[in-house]
């Protein structure tokens, strides 16, 4: 469903169950993201799941097949992100941006110089990828679509 690789220990995969195993779970994303609704988990948790390493200054969030991607500077979501992948016990539907979906949580918190906007917010998350250098942006992406 999600992979994790680039600038890590151990790139690795996670599927619906291995996602409900890690720690830093959010039952309710909309508690978090007013409007939105489902079952998270933290970003930090699959950065550390997979062992991202030192050298890992952005992440590339890769969606919607490939057709999307978005890259952010890693400190300024690292701590402030999560992965809606389930909606009750079944995956998060397609029509609510599934089967995983990202979110920034406080995207004026990251700064206008933090290089972060509302474009991170992506749909159909399939890849991330942890790099030393800014990845171009593909795709041109709405929160409405």
């Amino acid at each position: 469903m999600i992979r994790v690789e680039g600038e890590v220990a151990k790139p690795t995969t996670f599927d619906f169950a291995a996602l409900a195993a890690l720690p830093q779970q959010v039952a309710d994303v909309g508690s978090m993201v007013p409007g939105k609704q489902g079952g998270a988990v933290r970003l930090r948790a699959l950065l550390e799941a997979a062992g991202a390493k030192p050298s890992a200054q952005f992440a590339t969030l890769e969606g919607d097949g490939g057709k999307f991607a978005v890259s952010v500077p890693l400190a300024a979501v690292a701590d402030n992100a999560v992965v809606a992948y389930r909606l009750g016990d079944a995956a998060l539907p397609d029509k609510q941006g599934g089967p995983a979906r990202f979110y920034i949580l406080d995207v004026k918190s990251c700064g206008d110089a933090s290089g972060v906007d509302a474009c991170a917010n992506v749909k159909r998350l399939s890849r991330i990828k942890l790099t030393r250098e800014r990845e171009p942006d593909v795709g041109h992406w709405h929160e409405g679509s």
